[in-house]
Formats: structure tokens, C-alpha cells, sequence
């Protein structure tokens, strides 16, 4: 067996153990890759490598982006800005069938653009959306489905903290082309779903009685662009150059402060400090997984498994659609069980060499894992974003899977035309000179 088939293989074996002792998946990445190098470096200059690789993966100026925008939307979330976009969506959904729960999806877009979180969205709009949809008849399972269906175009729809960590972890894949990228993926995913609420609400006789008049369809505008500027403030001066990514993410932190705090007057200063420490948890942690994934991309690339698990790939078949068929599955499984950082860190160094050899841009990759690793945030046992949607729904896993099946099947439609139509993705950052 070669030294990359051997490492791989102890990775695989060490990493699971590890998992299945209940240890943070950050510290069992560290462990199995520096296991997976011991057959070819002594333990010491092993150790002293991966410390090395650690603090190398993380010495990035681009990382600090990730901070600011998790602060940014822990203050969006808890700023009030959720009733503004439900009420601003629900002038778009008008009196069509299952108009509450296309609301869902709207607002679920927009808060999600906005605070770049699926479980922040789910949340949000299920606590407010759902008791109004239960009051109106709508089933509770129903409601929930759609809810975390949903919340997860907002991982796709920019600002992202997981197309950051992806353009880290390609080798310098342009965040703004990636942020252009997933603007229409994650509208085709909400589109989608919408189609599934029309004939489900349809065929139930789900139908909104509300009516805006003139005047409250105008304070209703008014009250929401002040949120819904941040998107065109913060992708727009990105897109233009004004400022970085990174730089970026701070103005989003100071226009996510000034409105919570002095416009919406949602929040006080006594719940700053809350807002911040939670912040800087959810930092610690994603830059922790990044720094020891160093270590495992250092050893993957000293050890050359990414090129033989691509011969072994292309050696099952030389058809394109086939491969990325093959490595779409592989991805959907992986996200039933892994977190979407620690995925991303993992594979995209592993298949991002086997699509690029097939001719895909790295752009068009990026957002084909993301969406794959997005579906993983929504399917048991460890789908964060499906868990927050059906506590807040007041329901069971169990309850919810079977109306949840009709979602992904349009997802996974959706995903193959991601997949097998590049133009999806880059179109846009064409059109604006990115690709």
C-alpha cells in the first residue's frame, strides 16, 4: 500500500474513533493528521510541523473577516431586523396560495443574506412566522418544513463566513467572484421551494385574508430598507473595490450597531456584552478548525492523497457528469454527519484538484460544495440548522422528515443544475469581470 492510500486510511480510522468517543471534531483533526505523518516523520519534528501549520493556516489577513461578520449577525439577530423583513416580504406574496409560507422563504432569504447564518434565519423567522401560520391553519409540520427547508440560502446568498473559509482553503479563489457566484443558486433553492409550498398550500386551501393598504405597504418599505441596505452597502462597496472583504465585514458590524441601537432602538448597551461574548465563542471555534486543518491539508499534500484519490476517481470513469455525480453524493453523505467548516476544510483540498483537472473553475466548485454542505445543515443526525427549526416549530424530527422529503427533492434538483450548468454560478461574476 502507498504512503498516501496509508495516511489516508489512518486519517479515515483515527478520525472516527475519535468522533465516536465524543471528542470536538477540531481536536480529533489534529490527532489523526498528525498520526497519519508519524510513518514517515518522527513524533517530535511531527508535532513541531503541525504547531507550525496551525498558526501558518491562521496568520491570514482575510480571516479577520469572519469574526466581524459572525458579530455582525449575532447583532442582526437579536436587533429586531426579523419582523421588519417578514412584514416587508409579506408585500410580495400577496393572496397566493400558502402566502405565510412564502413569506417564510422570502424573509429567509433576505435574513439570511443579511446575518450570513441558516440556524440565525431558522430561528428568527420560525419564532415569529410559525404561531401566526398555526393561527391561520397551516399545519405546524408543514410550517416547520418550510422553515428549515429554507434557511439555509442565506449560506449561499452573500455575506458568507463559509465562502471565506472556502477562498482560504482553495488557494485564493476571489471572495467577491464567490459572493456574485451564489446569488443565483440561492435564489433557484428558495424558487424551489416556493414551487413545493404553491401546490402543497394549493391543494390544503392555504390562503392569506390579509390585505395592505397603500399607506402601510409604504411604512412597511420604509421601516425595511434601512436593513435591507447593509446587503447593497456591504456586497456593493466589495464589488466596486471601496473596501475589502474584511474591511467590509467591520462596516457591517458599525451599520448593523448604529441601526439595532439608535434607528430600530431594538437593543441596549447592556446587551452588548452578551452579543460579543457569543461572538467570540463562535470565532474561537471556526478559527480553531481552520488553524488544525492546516495540519491535515500539509499532510494530504506531503503524502500526495489528493492525486491518488483523483486517479482512483478518474480510473472508475472518464465521464464528467459521472464524477461529479459521484462526488456530489459523497459530499451530501459527508454533510449528514460533519459540520459545514470542518467539511469544507476537509474536502476541498481532496476534490477541488479532481474538478479542476475536469475543467471546472474553482469558483463553480466552491458554491457546488457549499450547496452540498448547506443541504447537510438540514438532514439528520447532525443538521444544526434542521434541530433549531424544529424546536422552535414545536414538533418532532419525525414529524417533520416526511414533508421535509418534497424540499429536497427540488433541492437536489436544483443542486444538479448547479452542478452540471456552470453558467449558473458564473454568470454573474462574469458579467461583472470576476471570471
Amino acid at each position: 500500500m502507498s504512503i498516501a492510500w496509508t495516511a489516508g486510511l489512518i486519517i479515515l480510522i483515527v478520525l472516527v474513533a475519535i468522533l465516536l468517543a465524543g471528542v470536538p471534531i477540531a481536536i480529533g483533526l489534529a490527532i489523526s493528521s498528525i498520526c497519519a505523518i508519524l510513518p514517515i516523520l518522527e513524533m517530535e519534528p511531527a508535532l513541531l510541523t503541525g504547531a507550525q501549520r496551525i498558526f501558518s493556516g491562521i496568520s491570514v489577513f482575510n480571516l479577520i473577516a469572519i469574526p466581524f461578520f459572525i458579530l455582525a449577525g449575532n447583532i442582526m439577530n437579536k436587533g429586531g431586523i426579523a419582523i421588519r423583513l417578514i412584514q416587508f416580504a409579506k408585500l410580495f406574496t400577496g393572496k397566493i396560495p400558502g402566502a405565510l409560507a412564502h413569506t417564510n422563504i422570502v424573509a429567509n432569504m433576505l435574513f439570511g443574506a443579511i446575518s450570513g447564518s441558516g440556524t440565525a434565519a431558522a430561528s428568527a423567522m420560525g419564532a415569529i412566522i410559525g404561531p401566526v401560520e398555526e393561527k391561520e391553519g397551516y399545519d405546524k409540520n408543514f410550517s416547520a418544513a418550510v422553515n428549515i427547508a429554507t434557511a439555509p440560502t442565506g449560506l449561499l446568498i452573500p455575506p458568507s463566513n463559509v465562502m471565506i473559509t472556502y477562498a482560504l482553503v482553495s488557494g485564493g479563489t476571489s471572495i467577491a467572484a464567490l459572493f456574485m457566484a451564489g446569488y443565483v443558486p440561492g435564489i433557484l433553492w428558495g424558487f424551489a421551494c416556493m414551487i413545493v409550498v404553491y401546490f402543497y398550500a394549493k391543494s390544503h386551501g392555504y390562503r392569506s385574508t390579509q390585505t395592505f393598504t397603500g399607506k402601510e405597504k409604504l411604512r412597511t418599505s420604509y421601516e425595511a430598507i434601512p436593513s435591507l441596505l447593509m446587503i447593497v452597502i456591504v456586497i456593493g462597496g466589495i464589488i466596486k473595490g471601496i473596501f475589502t472583504a474584511t474591511e467590509g465585514a467591520v462596516v457591517a458590524v458599525v451599520y448593523s450597531l448604529v441601526l439595532s441601537l439608535f434607528f430600530y432602538r431594538s437593543i441596549t448597551w447592556r446587551d452588548l456584552p452578551k452579543i460579543f461574548m457569543d461572538s467570540a465563542q463562535m470565532t474561537g471555534i471556526i478559527i480553531f478548525l481552520i488553524g488544525v486543518s492546516s495540519i491535515m491539508s500539509w499532510v494530504m499534500a506531503f503524502t500526495g492523497l489528493p492525486g491518488a484519490i483523483s486517479s482512483a476517481m478518474l480510473g472508475i470513469s472518464n465521464n464528467r457528469y459521472v464524477i461529479l455525480l459521484i462526488i456530489n453524493i459523497l459530499l451530501l453523505v459527508v454533510g449528514t454527519f460533519m459540520d459545514m467548516t470542518p467539511a469544507c476544510l476537509i474536502f476541498t483540498p481532496i476534490f477541488l484538484p479532481i474538478c479542476q483537472e475536469l475543467g471546472m473553475n474553482s469558483v463553480h466548485f466552491g458554491i457546488m460544495l457549499i450547496f452540498n454542505l448547506c443541504i447537510g445543515t438540514i438532514t439528520p443526525p447532525v443538521g444544526t440548522t434542521l434541530f433549531v427549526g424544529v424546536k422552535v416549530g414545536e414538533t418532532r424530527i419525525e414529524e417533520v422528515i416526511k414533508p421535509l422529503l418534497y424540499y429536497f427533492a427540488a433541492i437536489f434538483t436544483v443542486l444538479l443544475a448547479v452542478t452540471y450548468i456552470p453558467a449558473i454560478s458564473l454568470w454573474l461574476p462574469g458579467l461583472l469581470g470576476y471570471v
